[in-house]
């Protein structure tokens, strides 16, 4: 009888592929922006702006100076440091000839960016200015002041045309009317945004965000403006008496920027979470989220989308510049197109051709595992991948579970190899994806070198104390978490108890469970 060869099953190492993110317009959009430029400044860049006129510089105000950068080559064009203090919130009006900023001595300056000699100095605060911005005309200037106040100024004259003091905290972000140099807006640590007319020197409108005010913005028809504050962003309608419009709650730490991109149909936000989130202004839906290493103080975007420029707490700014433009309606690439009747006519048919596959080359450990020699194959995907392909060797340890001969493997290790899987048990014993085959390999190890520990290296003996440590740190873990879950359960149950007279009683007996339920969440 004739012997029949089979071919040798390749080991699955896809075990754990993430699903494919849905890809649309606004991701290939935003996506094309490109890899980060990273510069580093001495204190935490508290606001970015940029120049709406080329070459499109951007100013990065952090520490006691302002720094004006080129996007495209990434350094600093002027250095503006005629600061006695922290310098804050420094804009450039619309021609871009001119920067305003505030500062922690209370004075608002305002420089001429070709000489960055400083023409004007309004004093008048008597506590720092965080925020200032020109108006619609471009005469003026407004400030907003931790003094609680809000000041109009006019530039020729270097006075001040008018002030509103009707916060009862800090005040740290505004916005000027986008339609009108005479109306402002204004938000305070007291939670309330306020709209000013400085015509009649009152104010016409007073809304509540619920959460200190960290900036706001009008939309581009001046009828609409959105604040953010806590981990809400909020749009308000002017033209219905501050009618609450929408409540965004994308995330989970504090928002400190607000912007518009895209000729104002997309929404940006950053947030103390490390993301910038794009919104759609139309249904004011999610459509793109960026990543960043640090929490994220500042943000500003060119006219035209092209540069995206991100300041972070621990004073870097992240530059993400798009060398080619590109269209939100683009079409999308690899799409068949169907030819005309005429050409169709003329296509000739013929038959598939099958062409000869070529085998998949197999792997190391594939081959050692064909051979039946476990101990080479598994030192070879712990030596060869080391630490950083936890998948791979998560997939190897799977296989030697399911042929019950891993503790044949792990007992032929040499002391480099017991090194290296101590060290992948414990860095993924609290990972979720592993546990389960991590506990078990663990398990088969400890079986294995129970009685031979003594005889480990010095440097495998440290590392299997750290493993004991963290073995006993998740079982700690895992307890508290069960406590935790009875006592929710108990409250529970309890809850659905709703006649007065057990009241007294209910609560009573629950006061326990509450305390030791607060002692718990603390615990983990």
């Amino acid at each position: 009888m004739a012997h029949i060869s089979y071919p040798f099953k390749k080991t699955n190492k896809a075990v754990f592929q993430k699903p494919a993110s849905v890809v649309s317009q606004d991701s290939r959009y935003w996506k094309s922006l490109g890899s980060p430029v990273l510069i580093k400044e001495f204190g935490a860049i508290d606001y970015l702006d940029f120049s709406s006129v080329e070459p499109y510089y951007f100013a990065a105000t952090c520490s006691v100076r302002v720094q004006v950068y080129d996007p495209i080559t990434k350094v600093v064009a002027k250095n503006i440091s005629k600061f006695v203090e922290a310098a804050y919130g420094a804009t450039f009006r619309s021609d871009g000839r001119l920067l305003v900023a505030g500062s922690e001595d209370a004075a608002v300056k305002l420089f001429d960016v070709n000489s960055k000699n400083v023409l004007r100095v309004f004093t008048g605060h008597t506590a720092p200015v965080h925020r200032t911005f020109f108006t619609k005309d471009q005469v003026k200037i407004i400030s907003f002041s931790d003094d609680k106040s809000v000041n109009l100024w006019d530039i020729a004259t270097e006075a001040k045309v008018t002030s509103f003091s009707e916060h009862t905290d800090y005040v740290r972000a505004g916005a000027p009317s986008p339609i009108s140099p005479e109306i402002i807006l204004s938000g305070g640590y007291d939670h309330v945004i306020k709209m000013y007319d400085c015509r009649s020197n009152e104010t016409v409108l007073t809304v509540n965000h619920e959460s200190p005010v960290e900036s706001l913005l009008f939309l581009p028809s001046g009828g609409i403006f959105i604040s953010a504050g806590g981990t809400e962003i909020k749009v308000w309608d002017i033209f219905n008496g501050g009618k609450l419009l929408a409540n965004i709650s994308q995330h989970h730490k504090t928002v400190t920027t607000l912007r518009l991109a895209s000729n104002g149909s997309r929404l940006l936000s950053a947030s103390l979470d490390r993301h910038v989130k794009v919104y759609d202004v139309s249904s004011f839906k999610t459509v793109h989220n960026i990543d960043f290493p640090n929490a994220v103080l500042s943000m500003a975007i060119s006219d035209q989308d092209d540069t995206l420029a991100v300041g972070m707490v621990d004073g870097v700014i992240s530059v993400r510049r798009r060398e080619k433009p590109v269209q939100l309606n683009e079409d999308r690439k690899g799409l068949f197109k169907f030819a005309p009747d005429h050409f169709q006519s003329n296509v000739t048919t013929v038959d598939t051709v099958v062409k000869k596959q070529k085998a998949p080359k197999e792997g190391e450990f594939d081959k050692y595992l064909r051979k039946r020699n476990y101990s080479k194959a598994l030192n070879s995907v712990l030596a060869r991948r080391g630490l950083q392909n936890s998948e791979e060797i998560t997939a190897a340890l799977q296989e030697l579970l399911r042929r019950k001969v891993l503790n044949v493997a792990i007992s032929s290790l040499p002391e480099k190899g017991i090194e290296r899987l101590l060290k992948f048990l414990r860095r993924n014993l609290g990972e979720t994806r592993f546990t389960r085959t991590v506990i078990d390999a663990t398990n088969v190890f400890i079986d294995v070198f129970e009685k031979e520990i003594n005889t480990f290296s010095e440097s495998n003996l440290l590392m299997y104390s750290l493993l004991q440590r963290e073995v006993k740190s998740e079982i700690d873990v895992c307890k508290k978490i069960c406590e935790l879950e009875g006592a929710i359960g108990l409250l529970l149950s309890a809850g659905h108890i709703s006649t007065s007279s057990n009241m007294l009683d209910l609560n009573d007996a629950l006061a326990p469970s509450a305390k030791a339920l607060t002692d718990i969440v603390i615990d983990v």
